[in-house]
């Protein structure tokens, strides 16, 4: 059976954005509700772009360090919606700031770039955040968010019973090796991108996200 990797197309923040991800056969949209993020909007806003979303698209809310009311508020506004946190939560902080089992949620690793990377303990990470859906992989940079910036994805080890998200630093011409890297060391992978589809910050660019997402898929035709 030919393996489907799963895409959210993350920090969009206009309706034309929205429609181009969705048309281009985008899985799962991203919101960013923190608002030292130059794509942030508000719990309202997010609503009102998730109300475009066909059935079976994910909006996801991305949240850091937020606390659990307000991140319960926002979830509840927007139908369908499971979080992303991004921050230095706790297991029991997500799992607060998810209601406690009311809505889903991924928890974001961040990967310190280069050779340090190999002392990240994915394992025992994914161990300690059991209760989300699916463990999200970006690079380790000042602030919250990748910045744009890829990790050495062949430093990761396998976990075997892992849902893995990939992101940082993907676009178009890397997203494949990417997912020929991860693929083998996890139980199902997806893939994220926000800056390597856009215009500029929170502005996406429509034939990126077209090409992103005709790249992942060919990634998947050729796999064996």
């Amino acid at each position: 059976m030919t393996p489907t990797t799963r895409i959210k197309i993350c920090g969009l923040t206009r309706e034309q954005d929205v429609d181009a991800a969705v048309e281009a056969g985008a899985d799962a949209i991203g919101f960013v509700l923190y608002p030292k993020s130059p794509r942030a909007v508000s719990a309202e806003r997010a609503a009102e772009l998730a109300s475009r979303l066909p059935p079976f698209v994910t909006p996801v809310l991305l949240f850091v360090n937020e606390d659990a009311p307000t991140t319960i508020a926002a979830l509840t506004q927007v139908p369908g919606a499971m979080a992303q946190f991004h921050g230095d939560e706790t297991p029991a902080q997500c799992d607060a700031g998810a209601g406690n089992g009311r809505f889903r949620y991924m928890r974001a690793a961040r990967i310190p770039i280069g050779a340090a990377g190999a002392a990240f303990d994915l394992v025992k990470y994914a161990a300690d955040f059991s209760n989300a859906q699916a463990i999200l992989l970006d690079a380790h940079v000042d602030g919250f968010g990748g910045g744009g910036k890829a990790f050495d994805w062949s430093l990761l080890p396998h976990v075997a019973n892992a849902h893995l998200v990939l992101s940082g630093g993907l676009s178009p011409a890397n997203v494949g090796d990417g997912i020929r890297a991860l693929r083998p060391r996890c139980k199902t992978l997806a893939v994220d991108v926000s800056s390597g589809v856009e215009a500029s910050k929170g502005i996406k660019d429509a034939a990126k996200i077209r090409e992103f997402i005709a790249a992942v898929r060919a990634a998947d035709s050729n796999a064996t």
